[in-house]
């Protein structure tokens, strides 16, 4: 997915703000699904919400206004219950990377009490993992 760094994107000193890159993930992820035919609202109505539990980020480059970023995604692990993705962002004209991280969803029902994930999303995650998860 590729996205423009727009000015609201930016903070005081002109780069990205550090907590936009979540969001940026977030939009990554959504696209992620939606590529294999899966939608993340049409998941929550079928009662299969996705609640972050666990992320980590690094920075290692700014981006800056007007840059346009490619948000990486790519599954690391399958649990019953959860998956751990890998995402990058990286500026599109260069190739440098400026942030990557991971991050852990766990399927929950409407009232937060975990529960396996569904069979139609084992499947596109499944199909695009690196590292799957025995148990």
């Amino acid at each position: 997915m590729e996205l423009r760094i727009y000015y609201e994107d930016t903070d005081a000193g002109g780069v990205v703000y550090h907590a936009r890159y979540l969001a940026f993930f977030e939009r990554g992820r959504s696209e992620f699904f939606r590529e294999r035919g899966l939608q993340v609202g049409r998941l929550a109505e079928e009662g299969h919400l996705f609640p972050v539990v666990r992320l980590e980020i690094d920075y290692r480059a700014p981006a800056r206004l007007d840059d346009l970023v490619r948000i990486e995604t790519v599954v690391l692990e399958v649990g019953k219950t959860s998956f751990t993705m890998e995402q990058r962002a990286v500026r599109s004209l260069d190739g440098k990377v400026l942030a990557e991280g991971k991050v852990t969803l766990v399927c929950v029902a409407p009232g937060m009490r975990a529960k396996r994930l569904p069979e139609k999303l084992l499947g596109a995650l499944r199909g695009q993992t690196t590292n799957t998860e025995v148990g």
